[in-house]
């Protein structure tokens, strides 16, 4: 079956790592407590709360006042914590930097001309990344070569499924009314490309500066850039 869709992890494969962990990341640590002050959302709040009980052990006191919850907040972004209420949160926290102009994000100088190239094709685009769809949209509008979100048909986030879990990518093949072995997904995550594979889809390794070395890569397409792709068939 021919190739209809490419789908896309963010961090390690169309973004830099250190844009994400040293300026998003530090963005939503050095502004949560102000940002909560002026915009506590129930919402998120909330399902903090109920992380927080499972972390009880652990985690930093939560109480009522906002340090506390600023303090929980930045515990979770320390450990990279894959929580839909710290990507929810900290999606809202980047919006009003990207707003302000504070942030500009980053993605790789490939990005551009791949997506260009893929829409002239009639291939659609599709991101599946940890981060909210609010943060994957906020990106991907403000970057430092324009917006791109008119290249991109499809955002996914956590609350799909798990990015090591195949049923997370049948669900993804079903919603984009794809079959699984139509989509290439790109990650820099042996794990995810793993769980990609069992559900039927294509697989390529991003290999990007700073990413982190990945075992067991061997039965995975290693790219270094999207031109190396090719015709993507």
């Amino acid at each position: 079956m021919s190739l209809r869709a490419i789908l896309l992890d963010i961090e390690g494969t169309t973004t830099p790592i250190a844009f994400v962990h040293d300026v998003l990341f530090s963005y939503a640590r050095d502004h949560g407590r102000e940002f909560l002050a002026e915009n506590p959302h129930a919402e998120d709040i909330a399902l903090l709360r109920e992380e927080h009980a499972v972390d009880v052990s652990e985690a930093p006191p939560l109480t009522d006042q906002i340090e506390s919850i600023a303090a929980y907040v930045e515990w979770l972004i320390k450990l990279d914590r894959k929580s839909t209420a710290l990507k929810s949160l900290q999606g809202k926290i980047w919006r009003q930097g990207y707003q302000e102009g504070s942030l500009k994000s980053q993605v790789f100088a490939d990005v551009k001309p791949a997506f260009e190239r893929w829409r002239e094709r009639g291939l659609r685009i599709g991101i599946f990344s940890s981060g909210s769809v609010l943060a994957q949209q906020l990106l991907f509008a403000h970057t430092e070569v324009g917006d791109l979100t008119p290249f991109i048909d499809s955002y996914f986030d956590t609350k799909i499924g798990k990015k090591g879990e195949a049923e997370s990518y049948r669900r993804i093949a079903e919603i984009m009314g794809l079959e699984p072995d139509e989509i290439l997904f790109v990650s820099d995550v042996v794990a995810e490309l793993k769980a990609a594979s069992e559900a039927g889809m294509k697989t390529s390794l991003s290999i990007r500066p700073g990413n982190a070395p990945q075992p067991d890569a061997e039965p995975y397409p290693a790219i270094r850039g999207f031109d190396e792709l090719g015709n993507t068939d």
